[in-house]
């Protein structure tokens, strides 16, 4: 599976997408810093989500419509979606952006006319936010375009999550996601990871980068974080948002694990370290036809002579020459 010229899987290094999510505060110039941000700091993408509060929700105030409980408590649906949405008109730039800077661009749609927005800017992948793995229509919608799809798993059952897979078909990534907002370390239950279909991935809302990590370790071949350029500034998703420097390490937290979980590309000892492993060494002068014993024959460092293994096939035996003390000992020395 291929998102632009990434290659997505377990032999290749994990895809790190910065989500930029509502981070921009409503300025196309903080966009952009943000994705000039997240390049430098090693996403491999940059993602937006594309939606109007129109095709998010009602305009209303009733308690139906109003958040009651974490970081967006008492804003109605209408009012939080008005700030965070990305304008429309701002994707090319960000495309355009993401292009010169060698990273691929690409969104969340949230109903059918985002899709088609985002087909005529030739975006190579989608993702389906955890709200709407149940939208099976925007699934397919998405599936169609054969473009692989990235979809969070937040809240869903088993049933629903089955019920998308079949709806994306086989070029989808499941990403285990918590949507908690911060997350907390104690409910990441990242071994659920292991029980998705895979190719699997992380969409990850937890402080710090221990769970991206984590998730490498246990297979993830995708990790999202969320980027802004200072928490402090505020926002929409800033208390959950990684700054520039924090997204830098992740990054290279994450590629570092899955490079030390490869197997390495030949023995260590093409490193020449073996030369300083310890090896049998004539110790004291032997004359030809004199026995080695313990006492002219040890195991020292370098590693230049015979394996330790075969001191006891060495003892006792006579030397076939006269062996001078530092010579590193050879089963060709023997009688």
């Amino acid at each position: 599976m291929k998102i632009g010229s990434r290659s997505i899987g377990p032999d290749y290094p994990p895809f790190i997408v910065a989500e930029l999510s509502g981070n921009h505060n409503g300025s196309l110039k903080r966009l952009l810093a943000l994705v000039d941000a997240a390049a430098n700091a090693g996403a491999d993408a940059v993602k937006l989500q594309t939606y109007t509060p129109e095709t998010m929700t009602l305009n209303l105030d009733t308690p139906d419509f109003v958040v009651d409980k974490g970081p967006w408590a008492g804003e109605t649906l209408w009012s939080l979606y008005e700030q965070a949405q990305t304008p429309w008109a701002w994707h090319a730039a960000v495309r355009d952006r993401c292009r010169a800077l060698g990273v691929e661009f690409f969104s969340t749609p949230f109903d059918l006319t985002a899709v088609a927005f985002l087909e005529e800017l030739g975006v190579p992948a989608y993702k389906i936010a955890s709200f709407e793995i149940g939208d099976l229509d925007l699934i397919r919608a998405c599936a169609r375009t054969g473009k692989p799809i990235l979809v969070s798993t937040g809240m869903a059952s088993a049933d629903e999550i089955t019920l998308a897979l079949r709806a994306a078909g086989r070029n989808a990534v499941f990403l285990h996601c918590i949507s908690d907002y911060p997350a907390q370390p104690a409910r990441m239950d990242l071994g659920a990871l292991q029980r998705l279909p895979a190719p699997v991935g992380l969409s990850d809302h937890s402080p710090g980068h221990a769970a991206a990590v984590a998730a490498v370790v246990l297979g993830a071949c995708v990790i999202e974080k969320h980027v802004c350029l200072a928490r402090r500034h505020g926002g929409v998703d800033a208390a959950f948002s990684m700054e520039p420097h924090e997204f830098k390490e992740m990054a290279a937290a994450c590629r570092d694990t899955w490079r030390a979980l490869r197997a390495p590309e030949g023995p260590v000892s093409v490193q020449g370290n073996d030369r300083y492993r310890r090896s049998l060494w004539v110790v004291r002068d032997v004359a030809a036809g004199e026995l080695f014993t313990r006492e002219n024959v040890r195991a020292l460092r370098p590693g230049y002579g015979a394996h330790p293994a075969v001191l006891e096939q060495v003892l006792n035996c006579r030397a076939s020459v006269d062996v001078p003390a530092g010579t590193p000992m050879s089963l060709s020395l023997l009688t």
